[in-house]
């Protein structure tokens, strides 16, 4: 099939493609129909790059994602650690590694593309990523964005976009931040945000713990840590693992680690429901009382990157639960941190089938 009638086939416009995007501060998602048009094709890759001078020409060249952090560890660059491109050297760097991903996996420029935005208080930050956005080679034909954390609840809800005509509080358990949001009928209201409580503040715990876990014998950096917590953190069963490294003198040395990646976890979600029960939570009553009654008796909806750990829309649920004193319901979508792609894409899929 050609690139044209799979655009056909995806769009049913014969023009346009619908897109999703979500430039992660840890992993960037693309979504966008396969050459049939009934499924999503998902494009998921960490979001770092780094730049080599090819030795024949002396032309530079860009690597993204893992085949950067595993060539290249020495000086890979995450260009959106905070969630966005703090300057115009970090903007420069999104552009670049955003323009090797959308050649290398042949994203149409004729497309509709709606990006999934993080709700963060910083507007040169939001500048740079929309200038990351509009220039890009993507988007010719439609180019908007929505919050995160409505998008992540898309998939929540069901096969389409039931989510935009419900009233309901979204938590984007993200890495460089905790956003929680009501929405009225897609009306984002009361947006909150904090840096304190984030997965890469769980990583970071993660290492220290394993040191003192260890007794002084296992330094681990943070890209570690993460593979620790992604590959074995579990509010169910978690069981205690075994790893083995090289020491700096030679030989190597095997450890078991029993406490510290749940313990780190585990006081993330402390700290996540005690922000959202005394902090987000009055704000929304406050400002909206009948927004906030109405979405209480609605599931919560959790997305993002920690809400992939098994168990803890359970373990949320009931810590949340207790601290109101009431009962809450939580849900969260198949896959939390694809969630916001997908989600952007069907709406970019309703935007060109309307356009």
């Amino acid at each position: 099939m050609s690139d044209d009638d799979a655009a056909d086939a995806a769009s049913g416009s014969g023009r346009s493609v619908p897109v999703g995007v979500k430039l992660g501060s840890t992993r960037t998602v693309i979504a966008l129909p396969d050459d049939h048009g009934t499924e999503n094709r998902i494009i998921k890759t960490l979001t770092c790059m780094a730049t080599y001078e090819d030795a024949l020409t002396g032309e530079e060249k860009v690597l993204y994602g893992e085949e950067a952090a595993r060539e290249y560890p020495d000086r890979v660059q995450y260009m959106l650690r905070s969630g966005l491109p703090e300057d115009e050297d970090r903007a420069e760097m999104t552009k670049k590694f955003f323009e090797a991903l959308i050649e290398e996996n042949d994203i149409p420029a004729d497309s509709g593309v709606v990006y999934a935005i993080p709700t963060i208080d910083n507007p040169a930050g939001l500048d740079n990523l929309r200038a990351v956005i509009e220039e890009s080679s993507i988007g010719l034909d439609l180019v908007e964005s929505y919050p995160e954390s409505l998008c992540g609840s898309i998939p929540a809800f069901g096969e389409e976009l039931e989510a935009i005509d419900e009233i309901f509080i979204s938590v984007n358990m993200g890495s460089t931040n905790l956003e929680a949001s009501a929405y009225r009928r897609g009306e984002q209201l009361a947006p909150f945000t904090t840096g304190a409580v984030t997965g890469n503040e769980v990583d970071r715990m993660i290492a220290n713990y394993v040191e003192e876990e260890t007794q002084g014998r296992v330094n681990i950096d943070t890209q570690t840590a993460r593979e620790y917590k992604e590959e074995h953190a579990d509010f169910v069963e978690f069981e205690p693992f075994t790893d083995i490294i090289q020491q700096p003198g030679g030989g190597t040395h095997e450890f078991t680690i029993e406490r510290s990646v749940m313990d780190a976890v585990d006081e993330y979600l402390d700290d996540a429901v005690d922000e959202l029960a005394n902090t987000f939570l009055p704000e929304l009553a406050n400002d909206y009382m009948k927004v906030y009654q109405l979405a209480l008796d609605r599931p919560i909806v959790l997305t993002g990157g920690m809400a992939c750990i098994p168990g803890i829309v359970e373990e949320f649920e009931a810590r949340l639960s207790e601290e109101l004193n009431r009962e809450i319901e939580a849900t969260a979508a198949e896959q939390p941190d694809v969630a916001p792609t997908v989600g952007a894409q069907r709406i970019a899929a309703r935007l060109v089938e309307n356009s």
